[in-house]
């Protein structure tokens, strides 16, 4: 293969210049938007978060998508507490039943198979948490409690709430509030980070 040309090295450097000068621009909205949405939240009605765990027999998380990863995160967390965790869809999650909780996530509350999840869920006698945009929704009629995330919704695409692309806000904001209330769970319950470790995959 030949040299590149020099022209082509050059307009090869501006690109990546341009580029890294936008991806800091894009990095810097997002933290942004996180700390807006972050002064826009109801922290105590994010606190009932925990005692619905703590109350609960086991828990399970269901959600789609993007928020479906975020949930994924969390549960994972909460098995690092060593409680009896599932998500829903996985292989080995149980029949869910009365004293259990599932906690689920749909930004407009209309998602048809996380609906789906909590009509069962309720009929079978478990609480539902949800997170979501809406308290007026399916979902919200169907939760034991709703946490409010004021983002937008995925098929907001005016940009009034939010620059960024459907409903990234959202799941971004999902995933670290339910970080956020993992953090404060274990200060609250002074366990060592090494004796949480010990529950981590060991099969990596």
């Amino acid at each position: 293969m030949g040299k590149i040309p020099l022209r082509h090295q050059k307009q090869k450097k501006m690109e990546e210049q341009e580029f890294s000068n936008e991806i800091r621009t894009n990095l810097e909205l997002i933290l942004k938007e996180q700390l807006e949405l972050s002064a826009k939240t109801d922290y105590r009605q994010v606190a009932a978060f925990i005692p619905f765990v703590y109350q609960s027999e086991r828990i399970f998380l269901s959600a789609a998508g993007r928020s479906g990863l975020a949930l994924k995160a969390a549960a994972m967390r909460l098995m690092h507490f060593g409680l009896q965790v599932f998500v829903v869809g996985e292989i080995t999650a149980p029949a869910i039943g009365a004293g259990d909780l599932l906690i689920v996530a749909s930004g407009s509350g209309t998602t048809s198979s996380v609906l789906t999840a909590a009509e069962k869920a309720v009929k079978a006698g478990a609480k539902v948490l949800a997170f979501s945009t809406t308290l007026t929704s399916p979902l919200a009629k169907l939760a034991a409690h709703t946490i409010i995330i004021p983002a937008a919704q995925k098929e907001d695409h005016g940009k009034s709430i939010s620059a960024q692309y459907a409903g990234s806000l959202f799941e971004q904001g999902l995933w670290l509030l339910t970080d956020a209330i993992f953090q404060t769970m274990w200060a609250e319950k002074g366990i060592p980070a090494e004796q949480l470790w010990k529950r981590h995959a060991n099969l990596e």
